[in-house]
């Protein structure tokens, strides 16, 4: 999680690609123009081959504080783990300073 989480921040189109699973990877990625300003790992838990991980990522779209909070399921095969899906918990948004 923290690995793709990076990715992100700096762009790493094709290593999103490559730590999606190709069951629901999409085809092409196009990152929005977002400043990603930090992460925190929530939750994380594993068992045998299956992995949830909850988080909260902040962020500013637009000059506007954001957060994203998401449940992440991945999936380990070969020894490598996947990114399956995430279910977004709410949109929340930072209050104004």
């Amino acid at each position: 999680m923290r690995s793709r989480y990076s990715a992100y921040v700096v762009g790493l189109i094709d290593y999103l690609l490559a730590t999606w699973h190709p069951s629901t990877a999409p085809g092409e990625l196009d990152l929005a123009p977002v400043k990603w300003l930090g992460l925190e790992v929530r939750r994380a838990e594993q068992a045998g081959d299956a992995g949830v991980v909850e988080f909260v990522a902040r962020c500013r779209v637009n000059g506007r504080a954001q957060r994203m909070h998401e449940i992440s399921s991945f999936v380990r095969q070969d020894g490598r783990w996947y990114y399956i899906d995430g279910r977004v918990v709410g949109e929340e948004r930072d209050p104004a300073p």
